[in-house]
């Protein structure tokens, strides 16, 4: 379980966060709704320790060493290395962060890649994928570090509206191999089709399902 304990974060004299508790379970699709400037950003940005927080605790049950934070980040708009192709995107960061071999990673990154309808495109480059597309290789490299819980910033803001049930139905499959999925959007409709546990984020955060 990743458990949030009354967390609250300050940019100067600006409060974004205050008090904010909440519970995530493998498994778990949990949506934070609310309109842009409530600090939805700010509170996954803070769960994968890209802020720190000012107060409060967070903690999470199956951490298996205290230096770890098992917990990724699939951003707004992908970061993806342009320079580098799908496969390079994926693999780099496990032959960085993790050690793994040339081989290693490139087997683990397509192994990836194809479990999200990627196949055939390992060799293509951002400008050569669409924006759904992109959005894959960015899960996939996420994925590769194996974190417990994955956090999504706006997921279905730079797709086609079509496109939001085919989010959807990835945001289940990464579910269904026991990772704890988070999704901040202003979203409703996509909010109110795919949470399992929906919270909204104003002046402070309750759960309404």
């Amino acid at each position: 379980m990743l458990r949030v304990e009354n967390i609250s974060k300050s940019f100067g004299d600006k409060k974004v966060l205050d008090n904010i508790t909440f519970e995530v379970e493998k498994g778990d699709i949990a949506v934070v709704l609310g309109p842009s400037g409530v600090g939805k950003t700010t509170l996954i940005r803070c769960l994968s320790s890209l802020e720190t927080i000012d107060s409060g605790r967070i903690e999470i049950t199956e951490r298996s060493r205290e230096e770890e934070h098992p917990v990724g980040l699939v951003f707004q708009n992908f970061n993806l290395f342009p320079h580098l192709s799908a496969m390079e995107n994926v693999a780099y960061p496990l032959q960085k962060v993790k050690r793994l071999s040339k081989e290693e990673s490139e087997a683990k990154a397509k192994e990836l890649l194809d479990s999200l309808g990627l196949e055939g495109l390992e060799g293509n480059y951002e400008f050569q994928l669409s924006g759904g597309q992109r959005q894959r290789v960015a899960i996939a490299r996420a994925l590769a570090m194996d974190p417990e819980y994955l956090c999504f910033d706006e997921p279905t803001s730079a797709l086609d509206s079509e496109l939001r049930d085919s989010v959807g139905e990835t945001l289940k499959e990464i579910a269904k191999r026991g990772t704890g999925v988070i999704v901040i959007t202003h979203d409703q409709v996509f909010a109110r089709s795919h949470a399992t546990k929906l919270y909204e984020l104003g002046t402070e955060l309750k759960r309404v399902r």
